[in-house]
Formats: C-alpha cells, structure tokens, sequence
C-alpha cells in the first residue's frame, strides 16, 4: 500500500500556548516555529492538515471528570472565546480541516478516523500539546487504529525536558518514529 501522509497538530491553541493562560505550557510558544516550518512542507506539498481543538461548554458539562474542579476554577478551552482559537501563527487555511474534541485522545468520539479513512491517510505525522496526555493517548489509539505514526519530537510540548524525554521513550519502545522536524525533512522531502 502506498504511504500517504498527514499532518495532525494536536491543540496549538493560545490557552496553552500563550503564556498567562490557565494552561500554558512552558515553552510552547517558543516551538510554534517549528510547527509553521512543518505546516509549510505540508502545505507547499498538498498534503492533508487536521487541526485538533480542544473545546468545552462555559458550562463545564462535557469537561473529563479528572479536570472539573481545575476548569471550575479558572475557565480554559471555552468554545467560542479567543483563548480557544488556534494560535494566529499556525491558523487553518481553506482546505484544511479542524476536528474539535473534549477529551484528550484526538479519536475519541470525534470524526477523526473516518475522515482520514476518507481521504486514504495511512501514515500520522503528530505535533503539539502536550507529552504525555493529548499527544501520547492520539498516538496509542492511532496505532490501534492501524494507523503508522512519526512524532515529531521538537514539534511537541511537554511542561518539562523530563515529561518530554520518558514519553518519547516509551512511545518509541511501541514502535513509533519519534525524530526532530529535521530528520524528518531530510527522509520525506525527496519521497513526496
């Protein structure tokens, strides 16, 4: 089967992107660089792009169980708001398509897999936040799902360089390509 690629980046959003928000990630601004540089290889390729945005009701109805008392407290991913939207840097363009979820695996009770079924998607490239919840829980229902998976490591957000380090680990000890945006140019620029 022939490998067709696509690119998911996984709630690049300002609530836990900018700093001052209630879930920001430390440093998460700072790699919004490296996902545009990822976001333009796709693009200037036609490839595939799903932007991943996590939302809530103001009224915390469909927030998971383990994050009411923290949403209670200090509102985050309210639907509608600014600090929802994806951050201005990486901003969908026509064509592109956004999938909104409430819990932290990308798949879980969203379109996700149909419309990468759809479009004959069979090689995940993933990005964004954050090691080790959102990312690590799209990975493993992804490679459930049959599908084959490259994490691009300088690509991602963890609150620390340790968060970081022991996910990619374990996500390479399950068999998932996990490089920097580099090594994935240098291997993937001359296949497309």
């Amino acid at each position: 089967m022939k490998t067709k690629l696509g690119l998911i980046i996984v709630d690049a959003q300002n609530d836990c992107v900018l700093p001052g928000n209630p879930v920001t990630i430390n440093g998460a601004y700072e790699q919004i660089p490296v996902i545009k540089k990822l976001l333009n290889f796709f693009r200037e390729k036609h490839l595939d792009v799903f932007h991943i945005i996590r939302e809530y009701r103001e009224s915390g109805a469909d927030v998971e169980l383990v994050n009411i008392e923290k949403f209670n407290k200090n509102k985050y991913y309210v639907a509608g708001t600014k600090k929802c939207e994806i951050v201005e840097e990486l901003t969908p363009i026509k064509g592109e398509l956004c999938v909104v979820k409430q819990r932290f695996s990308s798949f879980m009770q969203t379109e996700l897999d149909m419309l990468l079924r759809r479009k004959q998607i069979n090689t995940l490239v993933v990005c964004g936040a954050q090691y080790p919840n959102c990312i690590r829980t799209t990975i493993y229902d992804a490679v459930s799902l049959d599908y084959t998976v490259i994490n691009i490591t300088d690509a991602t957000f963890a609150q620390t360089e340790e968060v970081a380090v022991s996910n990619i680990r374990d996500l390479k000890n399950i068999g998932i390509t996990c490089i920097p945006l580099d090594d994935f140019f240098n291997e993937w620029s001359s296949k497309l």
